[in-house]
């Protein structure tokens, strides 16, 4: 057990200075960094450390290798073990390069519609295999699951990160991922509260309103939420949205009401309570960089995510506090349950009597062999495959899917500066080049006028909703290509990677004779496995990506 100092022996700062949890790149140089408007340099991020002692770190961005260094890096700076945390909904591989990526939890929902026990397999498979992967890069905080219930198809911030949009399958989902995780030293987070599933509108951007009233929320929107609680998940984040029924003036992050009243008391919660990022747009651009801490704490929260300005927001606290507008003991009981958290994260990071949590940690030399042996492991990437393969929707009316040459590829995407995980090795782009295709790339900085002259066309539309992009996904660039293509007879097949609403919105268009398959997830593997659906063994050897498919629905072996 690490041995923490009290809380009673920390000055008022340092207590202040353990609710923050500050961004930075998971890259080892600043040149490397990919946001500088949110993650600091070296030397910032070692003062807020060395100097501040902020309570945490989150990351974004690097490989698994470069994360297991900077991990280490960082906490051998704390005076205090670090919370370690990162949004790994779909595992550590969706943000860190070299682990295992699953795919997006709504696929588990959609698999729950029709085999509930073997959905609520996977998500504990899931979460246990996020879980190690996540101690083995030295993360100790798994922001999952995501327990909003999705059920507005335009919701361009949630989407397929939700599992699902039923109460009772998101809730049950959400068990079981938590449960997975549990036998493993990391924390869990059920978020966004009090729901944020039924909204069009980009929190990241802006600040979403619900006009909802209790009834409503006790039956759709918090059942999974008092799930989680009961399945002993041990942080709960907040949402940055407007609930004028429970509350008229703040924002559910900086509500007395609803963090304290509805969440602490009303549903016994006795966890960390987390704001979402406090950079957001729905809360920077309205209440200020050092008030909205200010107010977060005022309203129940234990951890300050990502504030505008670190020291900013510890000074703004304490001064809260000295001026009388803040306790003393509200701040003491934050860092109780802080103290409680890292307690449980430190237990297999120390042997004996350490006095700190990273003394036993592997040197920097035996990093590559542990990550080898632990990261993208057979199981994982089993679980991950049958995921994919349960979830996949096809239809296929012909005996055999063929592309001559001179055929088009045509991919839409939402934005091809960002990767969405296509290279030119990958399936989407490789496997079309091999029948002689020509590759054609259109996304919101090139959508190109389709025009009236069409070869036979396969169109891949890799699509999801994502934060930062104010949009669920159907982009009006897709749509037109569509339209023109099916004007002009020339769709030979359908690939939609990413969202199932964008299935729906078009297969009504769709004439039986067109082949389609709908994946959730837009990696490789995903790729490789739903063009095997389309086209059968003649053309796809998905065993190039690490996939071999034994004859049987859901059974995977890696090469």
């Amino acid at each position: 057990m690490v041995l923490l100092p009290p809380v009673d022996s920390l000055t008022l700062a340092e207590q202040v200075a353990q609710m923050v949890v500050v961004r930075a790149s998971g890259h080892l140089f600043d040149h490397q960094i990919q946001y500088p408007a949110w993650e600091p340099p070296l030397a910032t991020l070692q003062h807020w450390i060395k100097d501040l002692g902020v309570g945490g770190v989150i990351f974004l961005g690097g490989s698994v290798a470069e994360l297991a260094l900077r991990t280490q890096q960082l906490q051998d700076w704390a005076a205090v073990p670090l919370l370690m945390a990162a949004d790994v909904e779909e595992g550590v591989g969706q943000r860190f390069s070299g682990a295992t990526w699953f795919p997006p939890p709504m696929a588990l929902g959609a698999i729950a519609h029709t085999n509930l026990p073997l959905a609520q397999q996977y998500a504990a498979d899931m979460g246990a295999a996020i879980a190690r992967e996540s101690l083995a890069v030295g993360l100790n905080w798994v922001l999952a699951p995501v327990v909003d219930v999705n059920n507005n198809p335009k919701n361009p911030v949630i989407n397929v990160r939700a599992l699902g949009e039923n109460p009772e399958v998101v809730g049950a989902l959400a068990k079981a991922f938590i449960q997975g995780a549990q036998p493993y030293p990391v924390l869990t987070c059920a978020k966004h509260f009090p729901g944020h599933g039924d909204t069009a509108t980009d929190s990241h951007l802006e600040l979403p309103l619900i006009p909802h009233g209790r009834d409503r929320l006790n039956r759709l929107e918090w059942p999974p939420f008092r799930d989680a609680i009961a399945a002993h998940v041990d942080s709960v984040m907040s949402a940055h949205l407007l609930l004028p029924t429970l509350d008229e003036h703040y924002p559910a992050t900086l509500s007395p009401r609803i963090l304290t009243g509805e969440l602490r008391q009303g549903m016994g919660f006795e966890g960390l309570i987390v704001t979402d990022a406090l950079v957001m747009g729905a809360i920077t651009n309205r209440y200020g960089a050092n008030e909205a801490p200010v107010l977060a704490v005022e309203a129940g929260v234990d951890i300050l995510l990502m504030p505008v300005d670190p020291e900013g927001a510890i000074n703004a606290v304490i001064e809260a506090v000295e001026c009388g507008r803040i306790t003393p003991e509200r701040i003491r009981e934050s860092v109780e349950r802080i103290w409680q958290a890292k307690h449980k994260i430190a237990q297999t990071r120390v042997s004996g009597d350490a006095g700190h949590a990273w003394e036993n940690l592997a040197p920097p030399g035996l990093e590559a062999q542990a990550l080898t042996e632990q990261l993208y492991q057979p199981e994982a990437i089993a679980t991950a495959q049958n995921i994919l393969h349960a979830s996949m929707q096809v239809h296929q009316p012909q005996s055999s899917f063929q592309m001559a040459p001179g055929s088009r590829n045509l991919i839409v995407m939402d934005d091809a500066l960002r990767g969405d995980g296509l290279t030119h090795q990958s399936p989407a782009i490789a496997l079309p080049r091999q029948w002689g295709c020509s590759l054609q790339i259109c996304d919101r900085y090139n959508a190109n006028s389709p025009g009236s002259d069409h070869p036979p066309t396969l169109l891949q539309l890799f699509i999801r909703g994502n934060p930062f992009r104010g949009s669920a996904g159907l982009s009006e660039t897709a749509q037109t290509w569509l339209e023109a293509l099916l004007q002009a007879e020339r769709l030979e097949g359908l690939m939609i990677y990413g969202s199932p609403y964008i299935l729906h919105a078009f297969r009504a268009r769709l004439p039986e004779s067109v082949p389609y398959v709908f994946t959730f997830g837009q990696t490789d593997v995903a790729q490789a496995i739903a063009l095997q659906a389309l086209t059968g063994d003649a053309q796809t050897d998905a065993s190039s990506w690490g996939v071999t498919v034994e004859g049987q629905l859901g059974r995977f072996s890696t090469r």
